[in-house]
């Protein structure tokens, strides 16, 4: 790896080795990342989600209760990440009949020495995954994407708002 990228990618060391960050030195503060993803499916599909209509049940509760877990486990399961004392996890739900789509928004916050950007990463992917395995039975041709940060705040390298950042129109 060449020394400048090695530089600039902190997960590794001056030969390119991954290595686990130092964060012992940093100052604790209130870290927040908000985190979303969307599913897009048939529109029967979307109207069991909607209509509370699942066989499987509370499609929408059972994916919030997994994305909290997800986000609560993110240091397991991504080999670099600190286990974080989180301090809040919430999740909201769009719907958009239109699309037949549903979007996730994880919210997720601590007071700690590094930022919670992969814990909302991993709250949202596992949340739609939720969705998915939920209401396969009836549609496997969902689509999971748009995965993606929309906004962090706190820690030395300061603020961040997608330029394109969407906001939960309406809670589920």
């Amino acid at each position: 790896m060449p020394r400048k990228l090695s530089a600039q990618l902190t997960h590794f060391d001056r030969v390119g080795r991954a290595r686990m960050v130092d964060v012992g030195a940093k100052a604790q503060t209130h870290r927040v990342a908000v985190a979303a993803g969307r599913i897009t499916m048939h529109p029967a599909s979307f109207r069991l989600i909607a209509e509370g209509g699942a066989k499987k049940g509370d499609v929408l509760g059972v994916a919030r209760v997994a994305a909290i877990q997800a986000a609560k486990r993110t240091a397991e399961l991504v080999p670099l990440a600190h286990p974080i004392p989180l301090t809040k996890v919430s999740v909201e739900f769009d719907l958009d009949a239109a699309a037949s789509a549903v979007r996730l928004f994880a919210t997720v916050e601590c007071r700690g020495r590094t930022g919670v950007e992969m814990e909302a990463l991993t709250a949202a992917a596992i949340g739609l995954l939720t969705v998915y395995d939920m209401v396969k039975a009836t549609d496997r041709g969902m689509v999971v994407g748009e995965l993606r940060l929309e906004e962090k705040r706190g820690g030395a390298s300061g603020a961040y708002l997608r330029k394109d950042a969407r906001r939960p129109r309406r809670s589920r």
